[in-house]
């Protein structure tokens, strides 16, 4: 009873939380947007259906979708994503080989505006650029698709899509935001003699905070929402993401950021729409055509990742086709 318990607040936390997109808030605010983009469309239908649209939210990869959320969620109460999740530590860590190497000490530094407005962009790009090269490598490592191919795989997007994840995805991510977040903030904690606390709360997670508010919701979602070829040079728009998901060959590799495009525009993965595309989700073939789907149930999603990925690692194969020759996927 008690770990039932413990799975119902794990999963209110979800709701609550405003460090999680699926916080009641930015679901608010997402049905706001929604409303605007249909009014200003001509009031097709109406609102409830345009909103949520039986044949998607009662499609069977939704209810994939849900299954998944909550087994994370369970794993979450048993600690799985605690364990690897030790920010604090690395940051401590860091910290003391630092003042070590260079024989100082968190001296009083004056925090000025200039300062600050430079810390935080030295963070949030050093994150993107770290999240931009991580979700690169699931995409183009044999090794690593298959946990992110569970993500990809969903046939339509809602919210909860962004929570379609392997757990072994989760950990994966856990311990990269534990090296990157705890040495980033220890080297603003040496510049910076202790400000960190400011620099993360009153401009990172401010930063965060209007991205998640203002369309993170519609990355996954059946709303199209395009930014413009113009804005669509510096952020990743909602459409952008749905081009990601798509399964046409053109669009293979494409528009990895998550906030910012300025890595992919660096790197040359940045898709810019001059229209609107009507776009298909799922997974494909090296020829663009859909293959059948691969994770169908819970059971499958969780064990099939796991059997293609040491598929991959010992003979090179896979149950997907997209993994078979992960070069011509990348030269796309």
């Amino acid at each position: 009873m008690d770990i039932l318990l413990q799975i119902y607040q794990s999963v209110y936390t979800s709701f609550t939380d405003l460090n999680s997109r699926l916080a009641v808030f930015y679901l608010c605010i997402t049905v706001l947007i929604v409303a605007v983009l249909w009014m200003v469309r001509g009031r097709p239908g109406s609102f409830i259906a345009y909103l949520l649209p039986k044949e998607v939210y009662l499609h069977k990869s939704n209810l994939v979708d849900i299954k998944i959320f909550l087994f994370n969620s369970l794993l979450s109460v048993l600690g799985l994503f605690a364990l690897v999740t030790m920010t604090p530590l690395m940051t401590s860590g860091v910290l003391n080989m630092l003042l070590t190497a260079t024989g100082g000490s968190l001296a009083p530094v004056e925090m000025t505006l200039s300062k600050l407005a430079a810390a935080t962009l030295i963070m949030i790009y050093t994150l993107e650029f770290c999240k931009y090269w991580a979700h690169r490598l699931h995409h183009e490592t044999m090794i690593l698709w298959p946990f992110h191919a569970l993500h990809h795989s969903a046939e339509i997007m809602t919210p909860l899509t962004a929570s379609r994840n392997h757990p072994a995805f989760l950990v994966l991510r856990a311990l990269l935001n534990t090296v990157v977040v705890g040495t980033v903030q220890a080297l603003m904690l040496f510049l910076l003699m202790g400000k960190i606390e400011i620099l993360t709360i009153g401009s990172v997670n401010a930063a965060y905070f209007i991205f998640n508010a203002f369309g993170s919701n519609l990355r996954h979602s059946h709303v199209w929402l395009s930014y413009g070829p113009v804005l669509e040079h510096v952020f990743i728009s909602p459409a952008q993401h749905h081009v990601h998901h798509s399964i046409e060959r053109k669009h293979f590799n494409k528009n990895y950021g998550e906030v910012f495009a300025i890595w992919d525009l660096m790197f040359g993965t940045l898709y810019v729409l001059r229209e609107h595309e009507k776009l298909e989700f799922g997974l494909s073939n090296l020829k663009g055509e859909r293959v059948e789907q691969p994770y169908p149930t819970l059971r499958s999603a969780l064990l099939h990742p796991l059997a293609d990925s040491w598929k991959a690692l010992w003979k090179g194969t896979s149950r997907d086709p997209k993994l078979q020759k992960p070069q011509e996927r990348a030269a796309s």
